[in-house]
């Protein structure tokens, strides 16, 4: 399907987008069923607190029927939502007349081997680390630098995720999902205060195991601590959940909660 820029079939920016030159952007990627993007709330949540905190004046109520009219005729797929602060000449300063610029991707769905969901997956330790910048932790801007060199760490088919600390050597994510330990019956999560993206899937995931009165705690996560989990998975809004197997010297088995979680995560996917 064709890719939309402002509203408008197009394939093409102008040079003088923030988004090309310094990543002044935030970035949203849907799965598509039947014509609707799921957990389109939560999704526009998050971009709207982004828009907040970068200052950014785009109109929510046109990102929404724009996206709903790319779902409808993509029907089933990814979406990817680029909204960039607009055009802007040489230098950091933003000008105040710069328009938000809106770009919509679709792509088919990925289709990852069964035995990710089944039998959990690898999960590869990266060496890359993620810098602290509270201004910017939780959100899904544009600067992906980080994500790139360590998705770059490994080429096997062994691990289809990365572990990805932070320069003090806290628990943090994966390269492209959310993580989450399982301890004694308590369900851990990174706190995202200081670096990280704060998932759509993982706030749904966190909403869900308070229903099911599963104790919750989001803190700093040791090195130590993962390691002594009882459970370890990982999701995201395209796939899910996937267990996770191996880490380095480390193996688990597929938990009762995992399992309980990637039920409520799938059938949220196959609506």
């Amino acid at each position: 399907m064709d890719s939309w820029v402002d509203g408008q079939p197009g394939d093409s920016l102008s040079i003088r987008d923030r988004g090309l030159a310094y990543g002044d952007g935030l970035f949203e990627t849907f799965a598509v069923k039947g014509g609707q993007p799921v957990l389109l709330e939560r999704h526009l949540q998050r971009l709207a607190e982004g828009c907040r905190r970068l200052g950014i004046a785009a109109d929510p109520e046109l990102v929404r029927r724009e996206l709903l009219a790319y779902a409808a005729a993509l029907g089933e797929g990814v979406l990817k939502l680029i909204l960039t602060r607009g055009d802007g000449l040489r230098g950091y300063a933003a000008s105040a007349q710069a328009l938000p610029r809106r770009i919509l991707q679709g792509s088919p769905l990925p289709t990852y081997p069964q035995a990710y969901q089944q039998q959990g997956i690898g999960l590869f330790p990266c060496t890359t680390r993620l810098a602290e910048q509270p201004l910017l932790a939780g959100l899904k801007h544009l600067n992906r630098l980080e994500q790139v060199l360590a998705r770059a760490e490994w080429q096997d088919a062994e691990h289809a995720e990365g572990l990805m600390l932070d320069t003090h050597g806290r628990v943090i994510e994966g390269v492209f999902s959310n993580l989450f330990l399982v301890h004694r019956g308590e369900l851990f999560t990174a706190d995202l205060s200081r670096c990280g993206v704060a998932g759509v899937m993982r706030a749904q995931l966190l909403e869900e195991a308070k229903a099911l009165a599963v104790p919750v705690n989001i803190s700093d996560i040791s090195l130590e601590q993962f390691r002594q989990a009882d459970e370890v998975f990982l999701c995201n809004s395209v796939y899910g959940v996937w267990p996770v197997r191996a880490f380095a010297d480390l193996s688990w088995s597929v938990g009762p909660l995992t399992r309980k979680l990637q039920g409520i995560a799938r059938a949220l996917l196959e609506v």
